[in-house]
């Protein structure tokens, strides 16, 4: 039952690394992603933002996260009062924005969504008020896989978390959901928000069959808290014995082998906070680290399986090849605690919490009462060759993985099962699927009664068509980045980066990407012209999107 116009589906994985599935090179099993990258074309120059909500708030919108008010992340935002009066600063999807979902709807799509949503909290800004039709929804930016969170019961004292009343951290369509009672007994992540989708899809009326759909599915994994099911847990055992820089070894060989990355790379050095050599650790912290790993590719081997049960849905409705399909992560892989960091200090501090409530001994690692995360050094070894993981400004933070499947769209040039090393941005995904679906994007016109911003990404569908080379002009494009107080920006091939210690120098840093994907030749003082010009450019980007330095208004 094929619509003449596509269908879409949108598939985020949460903190998942550059090389962490099988067609980036894992040793971890992902058949339904392999499926979708033999049949589809895989993007190996994908950037995001640094970190989840923004990449999330760019996704939707079409352009720069501080425009579309993401410009900080919520968690992140103690002082509001810095923040107030400051466009792009909202701390949630803002009205500027026409969100992708919102123009689909007044297009005559069925909008769904089932999974994170981390654009919002309130019922305003929450998916139902932002053109979703239908969702299943989890509002904050992580959580417990089993929905165990006993630090959140009535009379514990709760951490400061951006959204704190736990009955608001879910809604189903255009309503709360009470979090102890109306969730499943069975509740884990990744196969709730597939259960629930399917639901959508099976119980569409034959009105909303007629309509094409848009789908966003926004799993939680792998994201910490590593939780998975011990069956599959187990399939692991052992694999990561070696620890993360054989690892990394391993996943590198594969890359260059597939070619997705040169055979003459020169990969940057691991960095953050990294464990001690393996050889020096004891049994004991090897054993603890390892199985944290093999509960990390645990839930990414639970996210395929779940991606192949809408996959086998979507095939036995006929509506699979009429479905653009994008699988990617939200930023690189996590390196470290990111949104559990302003509840670090303090009686409620995280080391309180899970010392209280939970339980990190070698054999629970995994279950449901665990808490724990794998740490930089595991990161790095998934994001390498790049420089550095999530909150990065360097490759590793936004050089993120992604999977297109379309078959009207690249069977006709035999592109299936290739891939692009175009520079593309998630930006890019608004033109493309409005460009897909017929449909432009509302500026310079009033859109639901208000002013919006035009788009900064571009689209696809020209390059994935074998008709253009680039999706972005190599000598013009222009690409900011800004979280945290670390900056990039790019042209071409030329990279500028801003980092303050410990990650940088307090001063510009320049790349030549095509020969240096791993940051790690500073040329600033052999090429002062490009990186003169690549200043200006960060400028303008600075003026364009409506930044501000938060360290200049905290006196």
């Amino acid at each position: 039952m094929a619509s003449k116009k596509p269908n879409f589906l949108i598939i985020v994985a949460d903190d998942l690394g550059f090389s962490d599935t099988g067609p980036f090179g894992s040793e971890i099993k992902t058949p339904a992603l392999d499926r979708i990258a033999k049949e589809g074309v895989r993007l190996t120059n994908f950037h995001t933002a640094s970190a989840c909500s923004p990449t999330r708030s760019m996704l939707f919108s079409g352009t720069d996260n501080h425009i579309a008010g993401l410009g900080q992340m919520a968690e992140h935002m103690g002082n509001r009062e810095l923040f107030k009066g400051k466009p792009g600063y909202e701390g949630y999807l803002n009205f500027r924005v026409a969100a992708l979902s919102e123009i689909l709807q007044d297009e005559g799509y069925l909008t769904l969504m089932s999974g994170k949503w981390h654009l919002g909290a309130a019922k305003e800004h929450a998916p139902c008020s932002r053109g979703f039709d239908k969702g299943f929804v989890y509002l904050p930016g992580s959580g417990n896989h089993y929905n165990y969170e006993p630090q959140f019961k009535e009379g514990e004292p709760r951490p400061s978390l951006a959204v704190a009343d736990p009955n608001a951290f879910w809604m189903r369509d255009r309503t709360y959901l009470n979090r102890w009672t109306e969730l499943p007994k069975d509740f884990y992540s990744t196969k709730t928000f597939t259960d629930e989708l399917l639901n959508y899809f099976e119980t569409r009326t034959p009105e909303e069959k007629e309509q094409p759909f848009f789908s966003y599915l926004a799993f939680t994994a792998p994201h910490w808290p590593l939780h998975a099911p011990k069956e599959i847990r187990d399939l692991y055992k052992g694999v990561y014995d070696d620890g993360p820089d054989s690892l990394r070894r391993k996943r590198l060989a594969r890359l260059i082998e597939l070619g997705l990355v040169s055979k003459d790379v020169e990969p940057a050095p691991m960095v953050g906070l990294l464990d001690p050599e393996w050889e020096t650790m004891t049994p004991e912290q090897r054993a603890a680290s390892a199985r944290k790993m093999e509960t990390f590719a645990a839930m990414v081997h639970v996210v395929d399986q779940n991606i192949q049960r809408v996959i086998d849905y979507l095939h036995s409705t006929g509506e699979l090849d009429n479905t653009f399909i994008v699988f990617m992560s939200d930023n690189g892989a996590e390196g470290t605690l990111l949104e559990a960091l302003p509840m670090l200090n303090g009686a409620t501090s995280m080391g309180a919490l899970i010392e209280k409530h939970y339980n990190n001994t070698l054999d629970n690692i995994g279950n449901k009462d665990s808490f724990t995360w794998y740490g930089a050094s595991w990161a790095c070894a998934s994001m390498a060759p790049s420089r550095g993981f999530k909150t990065w400004i360097t490759e590793g933070g936004i050089r993120c993985p992604c999977i297109v499947r379309y078959p009207p769209l690249t069977s006709p040039k035999s592109l299936a099962g290739t891939h692009t090393n175009a520079f593309t941005t998630v930006m890019d995904l608004v033109p493309t699927i409005l460009d897909l679906a017929g449909a432009s994007h509302p500026y310079p016109d009033k859109f639901r009664g208000r002013e919006v911003v035009p788009v900064r990404g571009k689209s696809w569908v020209s390059h994935l068509g074998g008709q253009a080379d680039e999706v972005h002009d190599g000598e013009t494009a222009i690409t900011g980045w800004e979280l945290f107080g670390l900056r990039a920006i790019r042209q071409g091939k030329w990279k500028a980066i801003y980092m303050t210690p410990p990650r940088g120098r307090d001063t510009w840093e320049l790349y030549d990407m095509d020969a240096d994907p791993g940051e790690i030749h500073d040329l600033a003082e052999e090429k002062p012209e490009v990186l003169a010009r690549l200043v200006q450019h960060w400028n303008v980007y600075y003026s364009e999107t409506g930044m501000f330095d938060v360290s200049c208004c905290k006196g």
